[in-house]
Formats: C-alpha cells, sequence, structure tokens
C-alpha cells in the first residue's frame, strides 16, 4: 500500500465548515470504493490550502478511471466549498502494509478480515494478498460500501472477543462464527454478488474458536450442506476446511491448534 498526499486549494473566500463537509465527503466516497484505507483522515489547513495523507492500495489508486460515480459527485461538490480539485503527490510506500494482489483474475478469492488489517476484505486465494474492491464492478448502488460497512462490523465483533473482557463477547463471536447470524448471512450473500459480478469462485471465511478436542475439530462438516470439507494440508496456514458447493473456508478451533 502506498501513503498518498492530497492538496485542496482554496479559489475563493469559504468557510472552515463548508470546507470541512466537501473535503470529509470525498473522502467518504473514496474509502467506499475502496480506493483509500482506513477511517480517519485528518485535514492539515495551511495558508489558503488544506492537505489530507490516506493510504491507498495501489500508486495510481486515485486515478479518474477508478472512481464510483459518486465520488465524481463528491469531486463536483467541492467547488461549493470553493475547493479546486486535489493534487495528488505520492510520498511512497507503506512499510508496515501488504502489496496489493497482482494477478488481476485469481483462479479463486476468498471475504476475510480481521481486526488488525485496514487493507481490502476481497483477498485472492493463491496467495492471500488483498484485491482493491475498486477493481471490481460495484457489488451495490453504484459502489462497494456495503463490503466496506461489513468488513468494519467484523471488524468490531472480532475485537471485542478478541479483548474476551465483557459479556459482549459471546455475542459477537456468535456473529463471525455462526451461519444464522446477521453478520454471517449478509457477508455470504456479499461473497455471492461479488462471485456474480467477478466470475470468480468468491468464498466466505468463518472464524472458529472453541471445540472440545483437535479430534472433534477435524470431524466437523460444513455448517450448510454438511458435507466432508477437511483438506489434507491447510491453506495459508489458515484455512483447514473448505466447502467448494457453499463456498466457505474455516479453521480448526485456535484454541487446538498450539
Amino acid at each position: 500500500m502506498y501513503v498518498v498526499e492530497l492538496e485542496f486549494e482554496c479559489f475563493d473566500n469559504t468557510t472552515i465548515s463548508a470546507v470541512e463537509k466537501s473535503i470529509n465527503g470525498l473522502m467518504e466516497a473514496l474509502r467506499f470504493n475502496g480506493q483509500i484505507l482506513g477511517r480517519e483522515f485528518p485535514v492539515v489547513m495551511g495558508e489558503g490550502e488544506f492537505f489530507v495523507r490516506v493510504v491507498c492500495p495501489e500508486k495510481e489508486s486515485l486515478h479518474p478511471r477508478n472512481h464510483s460515480d459518486y465520488v465524481h459527485v463528491c469531486l463536483e461538490r467541492l467547488n461549493d466549498a470553493c475547493l479546486l480539485a486535489p493534487k495528488v503527490r505520492l510520498l511512497g510506500r507503506d512499510m508496515n502494509s501488504e502489496q496489493a494482489a497482482e494477478n488481476m483474475a485469481p483462479s479463486w478469492q476468498v471475504l476475510y478480515t480481521t481486526y488488525v488489517h485496514t487493507c481490502s476484505p476481497l483477498r485472492s486465494g493463491e496467495n492471500l494478498l488483498p484485491i482493491p474492491l475498486y477493481r471490481n464492478k460495484p457489488t451495490f448502488n453504484g459502489d462497494h460500501k456495503s463490503v466496506v460497512k461489513w468488513q468494519t462490523e467484523w471488524q468490531a465483533c472480532d475485537e471485542i472477543q478478541m479483548a474476551g473482557s465483557c459479556k459482549a463477547e459471546h455475542a459477537a463471536l456468535h456473529e463471525i462464527c455462526d451461519v444464522d447470524s446477521d453478520l454471517f448471512i449478509r457477508g455470504w450473500d456479499i461473497r455471492g454478488r461479488i462471485e456474480y459480478l467477478t466470475k470468480v469462485p468468491t468464498y466466505y471465511y468463518q472464524y472458529r474458536v472453541g471445540g472440545k478436542s483437535l479430534a472433534e475439530e477435524k470431524s466437523r462438516r460444513c455448517p450448510k450442506c454438511g458435507g466432508e470439507w477437511l483438506l489434507d494440508e491447510p491453506l495459508h496456514d489458515i484455512f483447514h476446511f473448505k466447502c467448494d458447493k457453499c463456498r466457505i473456508v474455516s479453521n480448526i478451533s485456535w484454541d487446538h491448534l498450539k
């Protein structure tokens, strides 16, 4: 991933509130299209200009060819705040983040995230590298907001269960572990939509923790169809199960892999 600086110049008198609204609106649109990553984008005020530093999946993530219709609308709205279209300056590669998947057409892909990841939740099944969302057609309503919102909620549940210090832990685990939870159902449906648009087999990751023993874990069956899905060898040292019929991957409970 890469760190990029956006510079917004004023061409007439304006107000801080108008500038704030316009820039934040554009940041939100870029985020929901997968062109910038994260959730916080500090805006620095200079002498007649404003600066924002963001993290992007690729060097050219902010190229106009990647914009959604809503990003174009938000760029036009900058004029209402007397701001010019931003100048984009590539600062360099982020040393603490993953590179984007280079293969534009992987043999399979998976919807997978954790609370420590800020990258795209759509990963190449071949190397588990993140696939920028804007590479694909909009998932719903013109952009990828549904995917980003799902990822935000999944990560929130993951962080709660990892902390394990409150009663909400069990509710959070239900959402990321059980096929009848609202979050699982929504994510699995999004997975299906992505597969339909990309024509690439797309899987959903089912988080697994708990269980009584390693032997019992290995005997688990697909939670949707009840079929055999244990792999001979784990994929990427994470996925021990894979159901090609239901498009689900999962792990042997982390409690029994020590």
